[in-house]
């Protein structure tokens, strides 16, 4: 239990501490350092889709042959398909843009921003959620080592997206604290989407593989709709592509070694 406990708050605790730099940020965070924590924060989403969720998904049906591509390809789509509507529901701002997205709203600049924010963490969690999940199921290759590894991972890329969620809400007239308790919040509806996963695939076990994948594709669904975009705008996209690599080897890595 003391593993699960630690695997859900592992997360949280890197956003928490990227917010943090708004206390001894004094400017605005460079445009080009911006591109380089995106690609990173990208890299290290694409790779943990990939070796923590993907992967694991087909090997669940590895009796199948190849149909155990079956429930890799459904939850992959099902993932995009939600996030998709999600993001169709929810008015949101994207960090760097002054046009809302999602239904008209009278709602102020920091709730859109806010809720952008939640929509791009909310896939993190449930991915952590779904490893910790197989992890603790028998029937599994899934390590609770490997399940940390992820949570370790998802951790690192959240210090550099604390920052860039809590600096921006500074630039928009928010004092240090405020900035820095909403970037913090921001991060909690990682272990709570975690906990809502770990119920649901303890309750329906054979949805397990489906569940994988769908975290994947929810993820890959803000790496290619938000991150990417705003990480390849303007000057200086090469360092979001170096910041990518270098997120993408470290997950890769943490996953092969851990797992």
């Amino acid at each position: 239990m003391q593993d699960i406990i630690l695997g859900l708050l592992i997360p949280l605790f890197g956003t928490v501490l990227g917010s943090a730099f708004v206390f001894f940020m004094r400017k605005e965070m460079s445009a080009s350092l911006q591109k380089a924590l995106l690609g990173f924060a990208s890299g290290v989403m694409v790779a943990a889709s990939i070796w923590s969720l993907i992967i694991p998904s087909m090997e669940m049906w590895d009796d199948a042959g190849k149909a155990r591509i079956i429930p890799a390809v459904t939850g992959f789509l099902i993932g995009i398909a939600f996030l998709l509507f999600i993001d169709f529901i929810t008015p949101h701002l994207h960090l760097g843009s002054n046009t809302p997205e999602g239904p008209k709203s009278h709602l102020s600049r920091t709730a859109m921003l806010t809720f952008a924010v939640t929509i791009h963490n909310l896939p993190e969690g449930m991915a952590v959620g779904v490893v910790l999940a197989g992890a603790m199921q028998a029937s599994t290759d899934i390590t609770m080592a490997g399940a940390l590894a992820m949570a370790v991972g998802i951790a690192i890329q959240n210090i550099p997206e604390g920052a860039i969620i809590s600096m921006p809400m500074r630039e928009a007239g928010n004092s240090k604290l405020k900035s820095f308790v909403i970037g913090s919040l921001s991060g909690v509806v990682e272990p709570i989407g975690a906990v809502l996963v770990i119920l649901l695939a303890g309750i329906i076990e054979p949805a397990l593989p489906y569940l994988l994948s769908f975290a994947a594709g929810a993820m890959f669904y803000v790496v290619v709709e938000e991150l990417i975009p705003e990480a390849s705008e303007g000057e200086h996209s090469n360092l979001s592509t170096i910041g990518f690599a270098v997120g993408f080897a470290l997950m890769m890595t943490l996953d092969v070694v851990a797992g």
